[in-house]
């Protein structure tokens, strides 16, 4: 299986423009993916740089005809008239998918920098050896205190998931249909800090002890090599070229990991897009 995760920053490149069919077509040049993870997918919005409030949820979706898009809104604010500007991460499948949950992370008061709702989009795809949650986040960038809060519920998430996969469900159909469930998880997404922050620690600490269980598919193939630059690559106004997007397994997953290459050559956004392929 091969999974895609990209902030595309609302399709636009240090070029300025929105091109969704550069997004497209630069994703498929990095594999012929069977999942793509997407975060900052607008709607509405005419006073995002280069866009004049194209729904990109339905754009995307119509570029990849076979693939079941999942839209993760988490910013919905009135338009003009009754239309509505929405914000959020996208999953788009070829594999069949099952169960979808979209969680809403906490957004606490924080009046010491500006911040936006986050969410957790989290589908069920079944892959080749069984069912896999794919899950994608962006997360809180300007408040730590907020990101630290939003990591926490997705470790809580994770080991909550695992339970439930864990416990024989009761038969039941219509609306109380419980679907295949899994604990089988891969995390994607922008998580807005950096490898050595330890708010990371939260996502790798094992179930037992509180934390989501999950393995850094980069550090499992390259132990001891740093991870390479996602963002502030082309524009330093955030800092030097760091990394801050990851793929994250879950431990039944991690012998089954087989390549991860983060595409730093693109400028299709400010954000690098990251190929994970594994066995799965």
């Amino acid at each position: 299986m091969k999974i895609v995760t990209w902030n595309i920053q609302w399709g636009c490149g240090m070029d300025g423009r929105v091109d969704l069919d550069r997004i497209v077509s630069t994703a498929r040049e990095l594999a012929d993916f069977d999942v793509l993870c997407l975060q900052e997918v607008a709607d509405g919005f005419t006073d995002l740089a280069g866009s004049w409030g194209e729904n990109q949820f339905g754009e995307i979706a119509a570029r990849l005809p076979g693939f079941t898009a999942v839209e993760g809104v988490n910013v919905d604010l009135p338009g003009e008239g009754r239309t509505r500007k929405r914000f959020g991460n996208m999953i788009l499948s070829r594999l069949p998918v099952g169960r979808i949950l979209r969680h809403a992370l906490p957004w606490e008061a924080d009046p010491t920098t500006r911040n936006m709702p986050r969410g957790l989009l989290d589908a069920e795809v079944e892959a080749r050896h069984g069912t896999v949650r794919i899950m994608t986040t962006h997360l809180e960038y300007f408040s730590a205190a907020l990101r630290q809060s939003q990591i926490a519920a997705i470790a809580h998430s994770i080991r909550r998931n695992a339970a439930r996969a864990a416990t024989p469900p009761q038969s039941a159909g219509g609306t109380y249909a419980m679907g295949q469930g899994t604990a089988s998880t891969i995390l994607t997404g922008d998580f807005n800090l950096r490898a050595d922050d330890p708010a990371r620690v939260t996502l790798t600490t094992t179930l037992a002890e509180g934390g989501a269980g999950l393995h850094d598919a980069w550090q499992v193939l390259h132990p001891g090599v740093a991870h390479p630059p996602s963002f502030c690559i082309a524009d330093q106004t955030y800092g030097a070229p760091h990394c801050c997007d990851f793929l994250l397994v879950s431990d039944d997953l991690r012998e089954r990991l087989r390549h991860i290459h983060y595409a730093v050559d693109t400028r299709a956004s400010d954000h690098q897009p990251v190929l994970l392929e594994i066995d799965a």
